[in-house]
């Protein structure tokens, strides 16, 4: 920045910006009018989520010092959304690996510490709050300051954590502008719908989707169904991101809905949407992480003015469509074409 005004001519860094929420945020900061988006993921640019043209698009591994160093030179704002993530099923039998991308940050901090960017955004996440504050599905929402004493999800929560640790202290001991935002279970189009990662939203849609498909009028859920949690709209996440990069705000902060649903009343939901009626089953032994969890926006409210308002049946039916077209895409390549011969 100069003179407290955003410098749209300096580059801007998006690490991860290939993934779900860095490929909308890439759109969104040149909607805004910055000039030169530097996007980093380490997928090859064929995995990316999305790929805009207009950005400067580069495949390399943060979780090495070198990268981060050559992806910070003359950045002014860095946006760090990389990291080794996805829903329940893979974080619970992927703890090192997440831990892992506490490299990235390590370094990205390094590096933006010594080319003196101008500010630093960290996406944190709900997972680094006290589970003993979450075994109860009618949970009371999670203030900021429930993360202490420290017991969060195990490996992705403790790497999360320990990074927003690290951000406090380089603003502490080298001034550099840290802004850390919690997200709570980001959905929406062009995110992971298959394959292990995709978080419960957009499974519960591929999986009533699938069922209208193939007539198979059956669905399984994960737990018992009766865990609860909040669930934030793309485009509501990237207006707070917008919002708290650019306050005052040192502290992380909660960005995420507080509309509180249960994981049947999600699968009611995207069965409204979908037409569609279905029996249930409940696999008891599958990962199903904690019993509660809801974002309390007292402080997003007061500190900023706002917090994320779409109704969760509307965000939804918006991803719902988008899964439906990708997931028609998808069956179209697998039948094999006719043949005259």
């Amino acid at each position: 920045m100069s003179n407290g005004k955003v410098d749209f001519g300096r580059p801007v860094l998006v690490a991860g910006g290939g993934g779900f929420i860095g490929g909308h945020l890439v759109t969104r900061l040149m909607e805004q009018g910055h000039k030169h988006v530097r996007c980093v993921d380490i997928k090859p640019m064929g995995q990316w989520y999305q790929t805009s043209t207009e950005a400067e698009n580069v495949v390399a591994d943060l979780t090495l010092a070198e990268n981060c160093k050559a992806a910070c030179e003359d950045v002014a704002d860095v946006y760090n959304l990389a990291c080794d993530m996805g829903g329940m099923g893979f974080i619970e039998n992927n703890k090192a690996l997440c831990m892992l991308s506490v490299l990235i940050n390590t370094h990205l901090l390094m590096e933006s510490r010594d080319a003196k960017v101008d500010r630093f955004f960290y996406a944190s996440s709900a997972c680094v709050y006290n589970a003993d504050k979450q075994i109860n599905p009618d949970v009371i929402p999670l203030k900021e300051a429930d993360a202490y004493p420290a017991m969060p999800e195990d490996g992705y929560g403790w790497e999360k954590l320990f990074s927003e640790r690290m951000c406090r202290h380089f603003r502490e001991d080298y001034g550099l502008k840290t802004r850390v935002a919690r997200f709570h279970n980001v959905y929406g189009p062009y995110g992971t719908w298959d394959g292990g990662r995709e978080k419960a939203p957009a499974a519960m849609c591929r999986k009533v989707i699938a069922a209208n498909d193939t007539g198979q009028h059956n669905i399984e859920i994960w737990g018992d169904g009766e865990q609860t949690r909040s669930f934030t709209y793309i485009d509501d996440c990237l207006h707070g991101i917008n919002l708290i990069m650019n306050s005052n705000l040192d502290e992380p902060i909660n960005l995420g809905s507080s509309e509180l649903v249960t994981i049947n009343g999600l699968v009611d939901i995207v069965e409204e949407i979908g037409n569609i009626k279905l029996d249930r089953t409940y696999n008891l032994d599958a990962p199903k992480g904690v019993n509660g969890r809801n974002s309390d926006n007292t402080m997003i409210l007061e500190r900023l003015g706002g917090a994320p308002s779409t109704r969760l049946k509307d965000g939804m039916k918006k991803t719902y469509q988008w899964i439906e077209s990708e997931y028609r895409k998808r069956e179209e390549k697998s039948v094999p074409a006719s043949s005259n011969a």
